[in-house]
């Protein structure tokens, strides 16, 4: 339902959600993305407003007051709630949030709006009470702190984002970027998510997670680095390649090339390389008129039926359904 609303000619709209020490990378991500999805035709796919409690100045972490030109009225009626992170105030600090916004929040979700956070937003939505029970991240260097202030949250911190079909948490500022796109990709499919992509010039999706980034020692030699390796593989997607082939094409033994590629991705080989035969078979399923079977070929799923557990094991639908509901004809 959520999709089809998206997908009308009336532009979906989008609320975010400042409060006080908003930060100022986090509020404009929703515009500057959301924006520049538009139809062949450039008709705009979203609108994108902003408010506050009251519609009252909050102020940023960038040194500058926000002035909104709607209060949580708007939070009434959009289809989706985006809500920055904060670095400050009681919502991260006890996990205490003002009790009109957490209301305005509720109900959002209780009408069925979905409901976004980007970096450390997520402590505002489990002030809220919305992620009780679910699993949801915030940015790395938060855990310690989020887990103490919301146990009852599935917390898993090594992801960019997490879609939990209603209600999406993502990792640290740049994770922002991948949420929305990722949102852009799930209403109105990867062509018009690729493009968004492009006007904004980052990647249309990032390999691995958040534990790529989380700091560490640094090592005592230099480490040869995988991501030759992974541009080799994603060119032979199709072809039966096993660990043994990517270690000996970075030219490392199996156990260094594994240790140097999750370190980098956050996945193992074997997970990432079926990210990405899974990512590809979306593609072609969306961009392509190719038989199912003839998509797990080129994919390197040998069968149909290999390919239809994957999907519904990743996304939960067979590639028919997906097919029908994501196609866009070239």
């Amino acid at each position: 339902m959520r999709n089809n609303r998206a997908m009308t000619i009336v532009p979906h709209r989008v609320a975010v959600l400042a409060i006080d020490q908003v930060v100022g990378l986090d509020l404009g991500t929703p515009s500057q993305v959301f924006g520049t999805a538009r139809t062949k035709d450039l008709r705009p796919l979203y609108t994108v407003d902003a408010c506050t409690p009251g519609g009252r100045p909050v102020r940023s972490t960038a040194g500058y007051q926000v002035l909104p030109d709607h209060g949580l009225e708007l939070v009434e009626a959009a289809d989706t709630v985006v809500v920055p992170g904060i670095h400050g105030g009681p919502a991260l600090t006890d996990g205490v949030l003002d009790p009109e916004v957490a209301a305005a929040l509720r109900a959002a979700h209780e009408r069925g709006a979905r409901i976004m956070s980007i970096c450390t937003g997520a402590f505002v939505l489990a002030a809220a009470g919305l992620l009780d029970g679910r699993r949801a991240t915030t940015h790395w260097a938060y855990t310690d702190l989020f887990r103490r202030l919301h146990p009852a949250v599935d917390l898993d911190p090594d992801v960019l984002f997490i879609d939990s079909d209603d209600v999406l948490t993502s990792a640290g500022v740049a994770a922002g970027l991948d949420l929305c796109l990722h949102v852009i990709r799930t209403d109105h499919g990867s062509e018009v998510a690729n493009r968004s992509a492009r006007r904004c010039v980052v990647p249309p999706w990032r390999d691995g997670g958040q534990a790529q980034y989380i700091e560490r020692p640094v090592p005592h030699r230099a480490a040869t680095g995988t991501a030759g390796t992974r541009e080799w593989a994603r060119q032979r997607l199709h072809e039966p390649v096993t660990l043994r082939d990517l270690a000996e094409h970075a030219r490392m033994s199996v156990r260094t090339f594994t240790r140097h590629f999750r370190s980098e991705t956050g996945l193992s080989p074997a997970q990432w390389l079926l990210q990405e035969r899974t990512d590809h078979a979306r593609l072609l399923l969306e961009t392509t008129d190719l038989a199912v079977d003839q998509v797990a070929h080129r994919c390197g799923f040998g069968t149909a039926a290999a390919l239809r557990q994957q999907l519904r094991q990743r996304i939960g639908v067979a590639p028919s359904a997906y097919r029908r509901a994501f196609h866009r004809h070239p």
